[in-house]
């Protein structure tokens, strides 16, 4: 149950106010043996890109665990507790050799499941190493990401194999990799927030997209096996443009084409950018994207997105407070709604509803997993192709004869798209 603040209805009621509540701790903590860490401990996490891993440990944080990544002589990759079970030492200063990671303390040699190898000191017949394992966690490569298991060996699920990531034309590549210092439910929960693209980066820091994104849609939330998307809907002189931007269960974005501008009518078009939310603590987020880029004639992925260099404007601090304050974005949007943003403080509107939808599919899969049951998203079938909604769709539907007529229409032409993209995923017969 969240805490709410009493709702003010009289000016200067602050005082009203001074007690802040409690964050939501069942969809905001993330550690082991939290509601939420142990939902999210079922689904495979990406932990960081495979070019990532050269000749020595990388330290990193993954759902409260201190960890560290490798790849040895054999090209294997090992994703192991951090700390030594013998002294302790950080293994982020081990030595990668030929198999495993070895402990610059004393020696100890980790193969990547965790085996110890060797227990340089011990007496020769010593059977610690055979009695004692080391703590790791299962790796899958895909895509130039490394990514890790850390739920129950015995409920490890399939991979998953988005139809989006084996899109006929297009090709995947790593983006950008960067951090966020708040908790990871305020970033995921943008996703499902198409009033600010119309304002935060239109009105307050200029046209960031295409022209056409400065009009406000209408808007339409539609719930999918694996997640939900948004429908905003937008007039474009002859044109509807439906725009459907999506949350995949748990942590998972994709967003449709920023460049995109409705003025050509277009099927399906399917994600830029499939970007993981990945929660490091409470208050402290990974943001690793994989960017499509078109390699099909007539349909123009911009250079910009296919250089891995750039990234999308405003998705880490401005260079100073000053412009940070002149020139807001998604960046000071997210973290400054506190490090971990009280529920009981909000005040949601009509356009919020897909926050509050997505809030309780969470919530519902935190309580799936409480239960021994399986969470919406979580697939175990091994090489299923699962459908993903995320597209622009461009058609030629001339005005109604009213404002309010022209509005209905922008709505049921939305919806009617959303159907049928459900009910018949794109992507998944052009994969097949």
């Amino acid at each position: 149950m969240v805490t709410r603040a009493p709702f003010l209805k009289k000016p200067y009621s602050g005082y009203h106010h001074r007690h802040v509540p409690a964050e939501d701790a069942e969809l905001t903590h993330i550690g082991p043996d939290t509601p939420c860490g142990e939902y999210m401990r079922r689904f495979w996490q990406p932990v960081c890109y495979s070019d990532d891993l050269r000749d020595l440990p990388l330290a990193v944080k993954v759902l409260g665990e201190d960890l560290v990544v490798f790849r040895d002589g054999r090209g294997e990759v090992g994703l192991l507790e951090r700390h030594c079970p013998h002294r302790g030492t950080s293994l982020e200063f081990g030595l990668v050799g030929a198999t495993g990671i070895r402990c610059c303390y004393h020696g100890w040699l980790f193969d990547v499941d965790g085996t110890i190898l060797e227990t340089p000191g011990e007496p020769p017949d010593s059977t610690l190493k055979h009695r004692l394992c080391h703590g790791a966690y299962p790796v899958h490569e895909a895509h130039g990401l490394v990514f890790g298991y850390m739920g129950p060996p015995d409920r490890m699920p399939a991979f998953p194999r988005y139809d989006s990531f084996i899109r006929p034309g297009y090709r995947l590549m790593p983006g950008q990799k960067y951090f966020y210092p708040c908790n990871w439910l305020q970033i995921l929960e943008n996703t499902m927030d198409a009033v600010h693209t119309a304002f935060l980066h239109t009105i307050v820091s200029g046209a960031v997209f295409t022209d056409e994104f400065g009009v406000l849609p209408e808007l339409d939330f539609a719930e999918t096996p694996i997640g939900i998307i948004y429908v905003a809907t937008r007039r474009v002189g002859d044109n509807i443009w439906a725009r459907m931007v999506e949350n995949v269960l748990p942590n998972l974005q994709q967003v449709a084409p920023v460049w995109e501008s409705g003025q050509q009518p277009h099927p399906f078009s399917g994600p830029m950018m499939s970007r993981w939310i990945v929660p490091l603590d409470d208050t402290s987020t990974m943001l690793i994207e994989l960017r499509h880029v078109s390699e099909t004639e007539g349909v123009v992925t911009p250079a910009w997105w296919a250089d891995r260099g750039t990234m999308l404007p405003g998705q880490i601090a401005a260079g100073t407070y000053e412009e940070s304050q002149r020139r807001p974005a998604d960046f000071e949007a997210q973290v400054s709604q506190r490090p971990i943003a009280v529920h009981g403080l909000e005040h949601l509107g009509t356009t919020d509803r897909g926050i509050t939808m997505f809030r309780n599919q969470i919530r519902r899969g935190i309580r799936a997993v409480k239960d021994g049951n399986e969470p919406a998203g979580l697939f175990r079938q091994d090489g299923a192709v699962i459908p993903t909604y995320c597209n622009d769709t461009v058609v030629t539907v001339p005005p109604a004869k009213t404002p309010e007529q022209d509005r209905k229409l922008l709505r049921e032409t939305g919806r009617r798209l959303a159907r049928g993209y459900i009910e018949a995923p794109p992507l998944v017969a052009a994969a097949e």
